[in-house]
C-alpha cells in the first residue's frame, strides 16, 4: 500500500488505518493459535484466555470502522482509493469474525472438557485442518499488506483443502458416534468446532477476494476459478 496520493495527509491516514488492520489481524491470529492449542491439549486455561480477548477484537473493529467513516466523509476518495477503503472495512469485519470463530472453538473446548469426554474424542484429527486454516489467514494478511494478487489466487485454491479435511472429519465423527452413542453430545460439540475451523478458512478466502477487488476492480465473489484467473490476466 505504498502508492502515493495527491494528499500526503491522506497517505498517512491510509497507512495508519492499514496498520490497524494488520494489528487486528495479529490479534485474530493469536486467538486462533491459542484456540487450536486449547483444542489439541484440552487446556481449559488457554481456552479461557481466548474468550477473554474477544472484547478487545470487537472494540478494535469498531475503532477501525470509525476511522474509515471519517476518512470517507472528509476526503471523498477517488475510485481506487474508495475500493481500498471498502475492502479494508470488509477485511476488518472478516477478521472480527475470525475472532468469533476462535472464541467459539474455545467455548466448545471448555464444554467438552467439562463433559468429561475430552480424552475419548478424536480431536487430534482436526490438527491438519486447523493448521491449514491458521496458515491461510497468515498468508491472507501478508498478501493484503502487499496487495499481492498472485498470493490471493493461491489462497483461493488452497481453501478447497480445508473443505476436504472438514468433509473427511465429519465422516469419521459420524462413524465414531454410531460406534459409541454415549459420545453423541460431546461429538456434536466437536462437529461444530470443526465447522468453526472451516469458517476461518472461508474468512481468509474472503480477504483474498478483497485483494483482487482492490487491485483489479473485479468482484470475484461467487465466481469460478477460471473466471478469477481470467480477471487477473
Amino acid at each position: 500500500m505504498s502508492e502515493k496520493h495527491l494528499s500526503s495527509q491522506f497517505d498517512s491516514e491510509l497507512n495508519g488505518v492499514s496498520s490497524r488492520v494488520m494489528e487486528l489481524g495479529g490479534m485474530a491470529e493469536s486467538q486462533i493459535r491459542l484456540a487450536i492449542h486449547a483444542l489439541l491439549q484440552f487446556d481449559v486455561e488457554t481456552a479461557e484466555r481466548v474468550m477473554a480477548t474477544e472484547n478487545k477484537v470487537n472494540a478494535m473493529e469498531m475503532e477501525i470502522d470509525r476511522e474509515l467513516s471519517s476518512i470517507i466523509a472528509r476526503r471523498q476518495p477517488t475510485a481506487r482509493d474508495l475500493r481500498l477503503l471498502i475492502a479494508i472495512s470488509k477485511t476488518t469485519a472478516n477478521l472480527e469474525r475470525v475472532g468469533d470463530e476462535a472464541n467459539k472453538i474455545a467455548r466448545m473446548v471448555k464444554s467438552i472438557i467439562e463433559s468429561g469426554s475430552a480424552r475419548q474424542l478424536p480431536a487430534t484429527e482436526l490438527r491438519v485442518a486447523a493448521d491449514l486454516a491458521s496458515s491461510l489467514l497468515r498468508k491472507a494478511l501478508d498478501a493484503f499488506a502487499r496487495l499481492d494478487t498472485a498470493a490471493a489466487l493461491s489462497i483461493l485454491k488452497d481453501d478447497d483443502l480445508i473443505d476436504q479435511e472438514f468433509d473427511g472429519f465429519v465422516r469419521k465423527l459420524v462413524t465414531y458416534m454410531m460406534e459409541d452413542p454415549r459420545t453423541i453430545s460431546p461429538s456434536l460439540d466437536l462437529l461444530f468446532l470443526a465447522k468453526a475451523i472451516e469458517r476461518i478458512g472461508d474468512h481468509a478466502k474472503n480477504i483474498a477476494e478483497f485483494i483482487i477487488y482492490i487491485v483489479k476492480g473485479a468482484d470475484v465473489r461467487h465466481t469460478s476459478m477460471e473466471e478469477i484467473e481470467s480477471a487477473l490476466q
